[in-house]
C-alpha cells in the first residue's frame, strides 16, 4: 500500500470513529455509570481499532467499535463491582450535567419556578439515559446490564450482543428479558411528561429555597427515598433516608449547614431538571430528582468530589 493510500485510510478511520464517538461514549456510560471511565474505554477502543484495521480494513467502523467498546466496558464493570462493594456509603453513578459552570445563574426563591433559560428546557427526558434508570441498572448483573443497554436502549441485535457477553443469542434474550422486568418493576423506565416533571421539580425547589417544611413534605411521595454519595471524602448520609418527613428535614438541614454562602442553581442532570449546590464559588453537590406521578419519589445527592463536573464539563454533557 502506498503512503498516500495508507494516509487516506487513516483519515477515513479517524473521521468515521469521530462521527461514532458520541454514541460510543453513551453506550459505555450506560454500561458503567461513569463518564470518566466511559471516556477511557472509548480511548482504548480507538487504539484497538487502529491495530485491527492495520491487519485487515474495518469496513463498518461504528458497528465494530460498538462491540469493542461494549466488551471493554463489561470488563471494566466486572472489576468495578468489587471496588463498589467496598465503597464507603452508597455508590451513585456519575451524573452528566449541563449548565453547572458556576453559580452566576443561581436561582432565588422568586425565580425558582422558571426553567425557560435552563438547558433542561431544550431537551426531552429521552435524550439521555436518565439518572433514575442508571441507579436501577446498578442492581443488575454485569451481563444483564450490558444486554439491556445494548438491545433495549441502543437497538443492537441480539446476535451482536451475544458476541459481547460471550453467550448464545437465546441466552442473551433471557438476560435482556430479566433485566427489562426488573427495571420496569422499579418504575425507572416509565415515560415522564417533561412539563409535569419540571412543574414538580419547580415546586420542590421553591419549597427548599424558602425553607417551607410543610410545602416540601407535600411535594414528596410518602415513601420517597434520598441517597447521598460522599465517597468517604465529604459528609453524606451513610444509609438511605426514607419517608417524606425525614427526607424534608434532612434536605433543609443540609441547606442550613451551607450557611449564607449556600446557593442553588438549576441544571440539567442526564437530560432532566436538577440542581447544583454551591458553597461560595465551589460546586459541592449535584442533585437528581426523580418524579413519579405528581410527586418526587427519589432524590440522589452526588457529593463525592471526583464525580462532580469541572466548570467545563457541562459543555460535554451532550456527547
Amino acid at each position: 500500500m502506498s503512503g498516500a493510500a495508507a494516509s487516506g485510510g487513516a483519515d477515513r478511520l479517524a473521521e468515521e470513529f469521530s462521527q461514532a464517538r458520541p454514541r460510543l461514549v453513551r453506550v459505555a456510560y450506560a454500561i458503567l455509570g461513569s463518564h470518566a471511565e466511559a471516556e477511557d474505554v472509548v480511548a482504548d477502543c480507538w487504539l484497538r481499532l487502529v491495530a485491527a484495521d492495520g491487519q485487515e480494513p474495518v469496513r463498518d467502523v461504528e458497528s465494530w467499535a460498538v462491540v469493542a467498546v461494549s466488551r471493554l466496558a463489561l470488563d471494566v464493570l466486572r472489576s468495578a463491582r468489587v471496588r463498589r462493594e467496598q465503597y464507603v456509603g452508597p455508590w451513585l453513578p456519575e451524573p452528566v450535567v449541563a449548565g453547572a459552570a458556576g453559580p452566576a445563574g443561581v436561582a432565588g426563591a422568586d425565580d425558582a419556578t422558571r426553567f425557560g433559560g435552563d438547558p433542561a428546557e431544550k431537551v426531552t427526558l429521552d435524550d439521555e439515559v436518565s439518572y433514575a434508570l442508571l441507579v436501577v441498572l446498578e442492581t443488575l448483573t454485569p451481563p444483564e446490564r450490558t444486554a439491556f443497554v445494548l438491545h433495549d436502549l441502543f437497538g443492537v441485535p441480539f446476535g451482536e450482543v451475544a458476541t459481547v457477553v460471550g453467550r448464545s443469542p437465546e441466552a442473551v434474550r433471557q438476560l435482556a428479558s430479566r433485566a427489562r422486568r426488573h427495571v420496569r418493576s422499579r418504575s425507572a423506565w416509565s415515560p415522564v411528561d417533561a412539563a409535569e416533571h419540571r412543574r414538580v421539580v419547580s415546586a420542590f425547589s421553591t419549597a427548599v429555597l424558602t425553607g417551607d417544611l410543610a410545602a416540601l413534605v407535600g411535594v414528596l411521595d410518602p415513601e420517597v427515598v434520598l441517597v447521598s454519595d460522599g465517597g468517604g471524602v465529604v459528609s453524606a448520609a451513610r444509609k438511605p433516608v426514607l419517608g417524606a418527613d425525614k427526607v424534608a428535614r434532612f434536605i433543609l438541614g443540609v441547606m442550613a449547614k451551607g450557611g449564607p454562602d449556600g446557593q442553588i442553581a438549576q441544571v440539567s442532570v442526564n437530560g432532566a431538571p436538577g440542581f447544583a449546590v454551591y458553597r461560595g464559588d465551589d460546586l459541592v453537590t449535584i442533585v437528581s430528582v426523580t418524579v413519579a406521578g405528581d410527586r418526587v419519589s427519589r432524590i440522589d445527592m452526588v457529593r463525592a468530589p471526583d464525580k462532580l463536573p469541572h466548570p467545563a464539563a457541562g459543555d460535554a454533557a451532550g456527547d
